[in-house]
């Protein structure tokens, strides 16, 4: 018998009295409670490569939704990269020639289905601006659920093709092992594209909270940590917990008005181009008066007159949008953390402190995406569910048009070309060939 499935056989489950006696053993210091040299070290570490992050970060958005989309299909593959690594057992792939490949078809087949399928629209503008890309590729677009399908099919047959006596138990592991990695982190993901062209608005505020949330909790924990959060992180801790949640509720609010005062963050891309942005911004980012007498005219009546006494303005300037965001901020400070704990318990369960080395002072990618792929799936939920509104546009006008069957497209072209005469946009002689259409 094959050493790798010898080994896979001799696994025991821990006991209950192991894990105990592993967390007695395991003794975490917090970081209010270390030595000055050590945790001011840390912090340093720490202070520089973020700072690196967010550099490099905002030069990609500066240079738009389509690079910010290559940046999150990249960060997509180190991800995945970490985790496939994790499970990798090299002894017993060298007996199995190709199969990492098939890990990494499923990954791009995946990819594939999810991306295409959040830029839809747009790549229907690219490709319809253009005869022979619209020919070439518009097939491609219009089955690219079967093309996908296909595709996947064509990777399970790869895999049990691949099959190898004696290295069942390994194969089938490590494809149950790909396709929860591709459930939880690609698939999850993946609702950062849809964020991107909704307006970098919904792609970089829920970013930023996290990043906001994660920061202002290693701070209050670094000062007044004193009480353990929970025991899958146990450098976690309620004092920073509880003061991150509070920072990121006041900061969400005032940097959702700052983000929503410039179209490059509100304008939905409709398209795929990189160049400048315009649009009629949506009236849910335009602040709207508030008179302070009037909000809090439900109050006690003494309360009110301390209030109206106390406030040296009568009225405030509010847009919708912030309180969106605060929906975000308590999302942000509550649910996703949960994600880095989740994460924890993963490390944990494989004896690791990280899934890589890639950030100094914070691990690999996935350590600090944990957070970020809870929230890109509810901004994307919520953003299509209370806050976009059903307006037509020329990318889902396209899309219906190219559905349609070549004569009641032909008919589209035709009304379409009469009513732009009739409106006085267009004459008789820019359409000589474009006949009335007929009514029954």
């Amino acid at each position: 018998m094959p050493a790798a499935e010898q080994q896979l056989r001799r696994r025991k489950v821990t006991s209950d009295a192991e894990i105990e006696e592993d967390e007695k053993a395991e003794v975490v210091e917090l970081l209010a409670n270390q030595s000055s040299s050590s945790k001011w070290s840390s912090f340093k570490t720490r202070l520089i490569s973020t700072i690196l992050m967010l550099g490099g970060f905002g030069t990609i958005l500066y240079l738009g939704h389509v690079f910010v989309w290559f940046l999150v299909l990249a960060i997509q593959v180190c991800m995945c990269h970490e985790l496939f690594k994790l499970a990798q057992h090299t002894r017993a792939e060298k007996k199995l020639p190709g199969f990492r490949f098939l890990q990494w078809y499923f990954f791009v087949v995946a990819s594939f289905y999810f991306h295409i399928r959040f830029v839809n629209t747009n790549l229907w503008i690219e490709l319809s601006s253009d005869r022979r890309l619209a020919r070439s590729f518009g097939w491609l677009l219009k089955s690219h659920m079967l093309v996908s399908y296909l595709l996947y099919i064509g990777g399970f047959l790869m895999f049990v093709a691949s099959l190898k006596k004696n290295m069942y138990m390994y194969q089938f592991g490590q494809y149950a092992w790909t396709h929860m990695i591709l459930l939880v982190i690609l698939m999850q993901s993946s609702f950062f594209v849809a964020n991107i062209f909704d307006g970098l608005w919904w792609f970089l505020m829920p970013t930023l909270l996290v990043i906001l949330n994660d920061i202002m909790a290693y701070v209050s924990g670094f000062f007044f940590g004193r009480t353990p959060l929970t025991s899958l992180s146990p450098k976690k801790t309620w004092e920073g917990f509880i003061g991150a949640f509070f920072c990121t509720m006041i900061g969400g609010f005032f940097l959702a008005r700052f983000l929503a005062q410039y179209k490059w963050m509100t304008c939905p891309r409709t398209d795929l181009s990189v160049g400048r942005l315009d649009c009629d911004v949506a009236s849910v980012y335009i602040p709207e008066r508030y008179n302070i007498e009037d909000v809090i005219s439900g109050f006690p009546e003494p309360l009110t007159n301390f209030i109206l006494k106390a406030s040296p303005f009568e009225y405030l300037m509010i847009a919708d949008i912030q309180f969106h965001a605060l929906v975000l901020s308590a999302f942000a400070s509550i649910i996703a953390p949960f994600g880095g704990f989740f994460a924890s318990g993963f490390k944990r369960a494989f004896k690791i402190k990280d899934f890589g080395d890639s950030i100094p002072g914070h691990g690999g990618l996935t350590d600090r995406m944990d957070c970020q792929i809870v929230i890109a799936s509810f901004a994307n939920i919520y953003y299509n569910t209370m806050v976009k509104t059903s307006l037509a546009t020329v990318a889902g006008i396209v899309q219906t048009v190219e559905s349609l069957p070549s004569e009641m497209r032909l008919e589209v072209f035709i009304a379409l070309g009469n009513m732009l005469v009739g409106d006085g946009i267009l004459k008789d002689s820019d359409l000589p060939n474009v006949p009335k259409l007929a009514r029954p």
